[in-house]
């Protein structure tokens, strides 16, 4: 196989939520306290949510900058690519990345929807989260068939509510939601109360995939403030680890055979050892945690229920027999400083070239169309149309040179500069914070090559 002929679905993007996204969704009635994007006196863009203002707008939205900008987190929609905001654009960058399709996790928002959870008023917080939901699905996903998955936010604060927003959605064509790794951490019961069972209900139903994002809930810890960011970096996928051994231990999965958790951004290199640790850990503990998987080992239940995915993962690819080729997917990660946009074919021919076409089908596009029942080569007219060479054949006239947004201020004489830590991005989000009351992103990945030293 060559670089031309894959195929390639992405289950992890992010949308920079566009000033446009309430207009065509809510009643004249209810415009009056939809919230507003904003331009502060620095030349930011803000959105206004019930009078306080959300986290960045352009949170890690560094694809297609110079690698010594990606700390130079973008504050207006014009620094940064428009594929991050606008859905024409970001079909101009999937097509010059050969990429078929993608399923979006929202950013101002936050990835669970949580940013409602926070409303005073929860009505319209139900009424803003919906329109949040008709705006994807209908005009994000809807207005290039084919090319985006829907995945909606439900209204996890009210378990009546999220089930008929989950029915709702699935009206509309939509079988994925986003939801936090680890509701007790949002306020919420534990994942493990009976609470939630009309959650796994629907769910299994109808279908509907729950994604549990890294940073929706739980969150990689900084070793110390004076940790190197890079170290943080580092174990930021893995930390969906905590939450992986959490939700395979949860009872629905024996109830509901069709139950399906996609683990978003987590990476897969760390899974043969977590499935064997699992596996051992039952077999050696069960006795006295009286733990019951339904008479299955725990690496089974996980590669009957469980989707991953990865960006750049030679390790788990050289051993996908231990994780399950059923079980994993592709990761773009656009617009995020992870991804490898515009080369994510190149980039992944290489790693994958000793797995047989059928695996290769699989962990490129197969699974993630059969999990989230998409048929993107229905809507495309056929196989053919879906190839990384035919969607880049649409892109020949689309720049992807990097560029510069204004990169970091220059050094003095006898400046030099130093490592940016952990405590330094704390301290740059809390000062963001105190002075205008906004809400934190969950996976902030701010490096600031602004900093130095005398």
């Amino acid at each position: 196989m060559n670089v031309d002929d894959l195929i390639l679905v992405s289950v992890d993007d992010h949308i920079v939520e566009p000033p446009t996204m309430f207009e065509q969704h809510l009643t004249v009635a209810q415009k009056a306290f939809a919230p507003k994007v904003l331009k502060d006196k620095n030349g930011a863009d803000y959105w206004l949510f019930e009078g306080r203002r959300a986290g960045n707008i352009g949170l890690n939205a560094v694809v297609g900058r110079m690698r010594e900008e990606y700390g130079c987190e973008p504050i207006s929609f014009d620094q940064m690519r428009k594929g991050a905001w606008d859905i024409k654009a970001r079909i101009d960058d999937m097509n010059a990345n050969g990429l078929l399709a993608s399923l979006n996790f929202p950013s101002v928002v936050t990835f669970d929807g949580s940013l409602f959870h926070k409303f005073d008023n929860k009505q319209n917080a139900l009424t803003l989260l919906k329109a949040y939901n008709d705006w994807h699905i209908d005009e994000w996903c809807g207005s290039f068939p084919g090319r985006n998955i829907p995945n909606a936010i439900v209204p996890y604060w009210d378990i009546k509510a999220t089930v008929a927003e989950i029915k709702r959605v699935v009206a509309k064509g939509c079988h994925a939601i986003s939801f936090t790794d680890n509701p007790s951490l949002r306020g919420q019961p534990s994942l493990h109360d009976e609470h939630w069972e009309p959650l796994w209900k629907v769910c299994a139903e109808n279908k509907v995939v729950i994604n549990i994002h890294i940073g929706s809930g739980a969150a990689a810890p900084h070793a110390s403030m004076g940790s190197p960011i890079d170290a943080w970096i580092i174990t930021m996928p893995i930390s969906i680890v905590n939450s992986a051994a959490d939700w395979l231990h949860l009872q629905a999965l024996q109830r509901y055979p069709d139950l399906k958790i996609s683990l978003s951004e987590g990476g897969i290199g760390w899974i043969p050892y977590f499935l064997e640790r699992a596996d051992f850990t039952h077999a050696h503990h069960k006795a006295w945690t009286y733990a019951d998987f339904g008479g299955k080992k725990p690496s089974e239940v996980f590669r009957e229920h469980f989707l991953t995915c990865f960006i750049d993962d030679q390790f788990g690819l050289k051993n996908l027999e231990e994780i399950g080729e059923d079980n994993v997917a592709y990761e773009c990660d656009y617009p995020h400083s992870d991804t490898v946009w515009p080369e994510c074919p190149e980039r992944l021919i290489s790693t994958i070239k000793h797995l047989s076409p059928t695996a290769i089908d699989k962990i490129t596009h197969g699974n993630a169309l059969r999990m989230f029942n998409f048929d993107a080569f229905g809507k495309l007219g056929g196989r053919e149309n879906c190839t990384a060479g035919a969607l880049r054949s649409l892109a020949t006239h689309i720049d992807t040179s990097p560029q510069s947004f204004g990169g970091p201020a220059p050094l003095a004489e006898g400046e030099v500069r130093r490592r940016v830590t952990s405590g330094d991005i704390v301290k740059m989000f809390t000062e963001v914070a105190k002075e205008d009351g906004s809400v934190g992103a969950s996976d902030a990945i701010a490096l600031s090559p602004n900093l130095k030293v005398s």
